[in-house]
C-alpha cells in the first residue's frame, strides 16, 4: 500500500510539474497558428485584387512585413484603417469586402491590411511585444503615406487583433477604433480554458486591454458575437465597460466567433462609424 502511495505522489508530482512546464514552453503555437501565403497564392490574390497594391515595410529591427493597401479612387486624402486580424488569419482574405473600391464595405477610406511576422509572406516570429512594436511602425509610416489623411487614422482589431489595436490606441492618437470579438485579456481568457493552472505565471503575452482601457478617450465601436464559443462574449462586455472614452457596443445576435462578418449589423455599423468619426 505503501509503495502504492509513493508512485501515486510522484506520479501526480510529474503531472503537476509536467503540464505547467509543457503549456508554458507551447504557449505560442497554441496562441498564435500562423498561416503561411503561397507564392502561387500570392500572385493569383494581386491578379484578383488589380486596385490592392502590395506592400512591404521592414521594421526597425530588420524584419519585413508584407500585406496590402487598397486606396479609395478620390483624388482627395483619405482616412485610412489599420487591420489587425485574428490568431489564425492571414489578411487578404479581407480583400473580399475592401480589395475593390468601387463596391467596396467603407468607400471613402483607404485600408492597410499587414499580415503579423511569420503569417502571411511576413517575416519573423510573433510575440506581443513584437506585434506592438510593428503596430507602432505601421501606423508612423501610414502617417507619410500619399493620399492618406495623417490625421483620421484608424484602427480595427479582430479577436487576437484587439490586443494590439488597444495597444497602439495607448501609445498613439486614432481617430477611432473598431473592435469585434474582443477580450479584456488574454489572461482571463485563458484562465476561462484553463482554470487549472497558474496562468498569470505562465503567460508571456498578457495582452492586458482592460487594463489600459479607463485611460483610453478614443472612440471605440465594439462588436461582440452573442453566441462567441472562441471568446465568451463576458470578456468584450468587461473591456467594453472600461473603456473610458465615447463607446458603442453592436451585439451581432445569432453569430459566433468566426460568422460576425454575415451578420445584418457588422458592416453597416462599421461604415457609420468611420463616416461618423471623420
Amino acid at each position: 500500500m505503501e509503495s502504492l502511495l509513493v508512485s501515486f505522489l510522484k506520479i501526480a508530482a510529474a503531472v503537476a510539474v509536467g503540464l505547467p512546464l509543457v503549456v508554458y514552453l507551447a504557449q505560442d503555437s497554441l496562441i498564435f497558428y500562423r498561416q503561411p501565403l503561397p507564392e502561387a497564392r500570392r500572385a493569383q490574390i494581386a491578379r484578383q485584387f488589380p486596385a490592392a497594391q502590395e506592400f512591404a515595410l521592414a521594421v526597425p529591427d530588420g524584419t519585413r512585413l508584407h500585406g496590402w493597401l487598397v486606396r479609395p479612387q478620390e483624388a482627395k486624402a483619405a482616412p485610412l484603417v489599420l487591420y489587425f486580424g485574428g490568431n489564425a488569419e492571414e489578411v487578404s482574405w479581407m480583400l473580399e469586402a475592401v480589395g475593390e473600391p468601387a463596391r467596396g464595405e467603407t468607400p471613402g477610406a483607404a485600408w492597410l491590411l499587414v499580415n503579423y511576422r511569420g503569417y502571411g509572406a511576413s517575416e519573423g516570429a510573433p510575440s506581443e511585444h513584437a506585434l506592438v512594436a510593428d503596430a507602432l511602425a505601421l501606423y508612423d509610416h501610414a502617417r507619410r503615406l500619399h493620399g492618406v489623411d495623417a490625421e483620421r487614422i484608424f484602427a480595427f482589431g479582430r479577436s487576437l487583433g484587439s490586443g494590439v489595436a488597444v495597444a497602439l490606441a495607448a501609445a498613439r492618437p486614432l481617430r477611432g477604433l473598431v473592435l469585434v470579438s474582443p477580450f479584456d485579456s488574454l489572461t482571463a481568457v485563458a484562465k476561462h480554458y484553463y482554470p487549472y493552472l497558474p496562468v498569470d505565471w505562465l503567460l508571456r503575452h498578457p495582452f492586458d486591454s482592460i487594463g489600459r482601457a479607463p485611460a483610453l478617450k478614443t472612440p471605440l465601436l465594439c462588436l461582440i458575437a452573442e453566441r462567441d464559443e472562441v471568446i465568451p462574449a463576458v470578456h468584450a462586455e468587461r473591456l467594453y465597460a472600461a473603456w473610458g472614452g465615447p463607446k458603442r457596443k453592436v451585439l451581432l445576435g445569432g453569430a459566433n466567433h468566426n460568422s460576425s462578418d454575415g451578420s445584418a449589423g457588422f458592416w453597416p455599423s462599421i461604415r457609420a462609424f468611420l463616416e461618423g468619426a471623420r
